[in-house]
């Protein structure tokens, strides 16, 4: 027979355990370079640019009409 569980878990307590399970927002920094949001420790996927220097060149796209 397969194992169940003695007695119902109350509501608090099911509570309890899920309390760390909610979605966290990301945590975003300014890029010193262009301004724009980016994960800290990382390469600005806008502008290419990690601590002050490039270090990933990023082609601009032109929109033509």
């Amino acid at each position: 027979m397969v194992p169940l569980p003695k007695r119902k878990l109350s509501k608090g307590r099911r509570d309890r355990r899920r309390a760390h399970d909610a979605l966290q927002a990301m945590n975003l920094v300014q890029c010193s370079q262009c301004g724009e949001m980016r994960l800290p420790h990382t390469v600005c996927p806008n502008c290419g640019h990690y601590q002050g220097r490039e270090v990933v060149s990023v082609e601009k796209e032109n929109k033509t009409k």
